[in-house]
């Protein structure tokens, strides 16, 4: 089993006139920096992004982190002239080498926040904890402080940022539907997805209920055509699922998607 060794690593909050904070170590090995990419779109919203630097052997986790993985937490509070953010999280990879299930990231990564902006001199703090892992797993803590300049566009973050976009799933927009109707078996504790397009790569599904800590597996195929199975990590019995909002995610050959459902009971599936 891996050691747990807790690591708190307060990176520089000292606002700076660049498109990037100083690098700080965040474990030894592992340093990370805030990048913005200078550029304030029309809707009034702009991209930053926390910039991991880890060797290739080194993770950290997706929004829902698996069975072992430390959740991801980022908060921007103490930002001035930011009124909302998003947190843009890329596809992850699945991993379960150790026999267990977590959805991580590998070697350098890229967490794109985009920040919704109001006023003419806003300035933004990022606050994050994330679980850095190898051989052993190490929380850290940290902290970034930036203003935001839109004078001149910094075209190398810009295109850093915009390189980890592309494989952030976008909302399903297209015809036929991806994804059909989500159904809880309770005999079997596991959810039943009907795939309606053939670009979905069933393979690459993922189910996550939020904040929820409910957990399900690596997809399996079913006799039923069409409907892949997702199995329930708990040991415990699952009550109450029917009418839950679920979002899946998933990748195709455009890259990938997400879609939003509510879990029905059997008796319910029309699709």
């Amino acid at each position: 089993m891996r050691s747990l060794v807790l690591v708190f690593a307060t990176l520089s909050t000292v606002p700076v006139l660049a498109a990037e904070s100083a690098w700080q170590e965040l474990v030894p090995g592992v340093r990370a920096r805030l990048v913005t990419s200078d550029v304030l779109d029309a809707d009034g919203t702009t991209l930053a992004g926390i910039q991991i630097d880890m060797p290739q052997n080194y993770k950290t986790y997706w929004k829902t982190p698996g069975q072992t993985g430390i959740p991801t937490e980022i908060d921007l509070a103490g930002s001035q002239g930011v009124e909302g953010y998003q947190i843009l999280w890329p596809y992850p990879t699945v991993d379960n080498a150790a026999g267990y299930l977590d959805y991580v990231y590998f070697g350098p990564t890229v967490l794109p926040l985009e920040l919704k902006i109001a006023s003419d001199a806003p300035s933004v703090v990022v606050s994050a904890v994330m679980g850095i892992c190898s051989d052993i797993c190490m929380p850290a803590k940290a902290s970034f402080a930036m203003p935001l300049q839109f004078a001149k566009a910094d075209a190398g973050e810009g295109l850093r940022l915009r390189q980890a976009l592309a494989n952030t799933p976008m909302p399903w927009q297209q015809n036929p539907e991806a994804i059909g109707d989500v159904v809880f078996d309770q005999a079997t504790g596991a959810l039943k997805v009907k795939v309606e397009d053939a670009r979905v790569d069933s393979q690459s599904l993922i189910a996550s209920f939020g904040d929820a800590g409910l957990l399900f597996g690596v997809p399996q195929k079913s006799p039923e055509p069409g409907i892949v199975l997702l199995p329930s990590l708990g040991t415990d019995k699952i009550e109450g699922l029917e009418g839950q909002p679920v979002q899946l995610t998933f990748m195709t050959d455009m890259g990938p998607f997400e879609v939003s459902r509510r879990v029905l009971p059997m008796a319910a599936s029309s699709r």
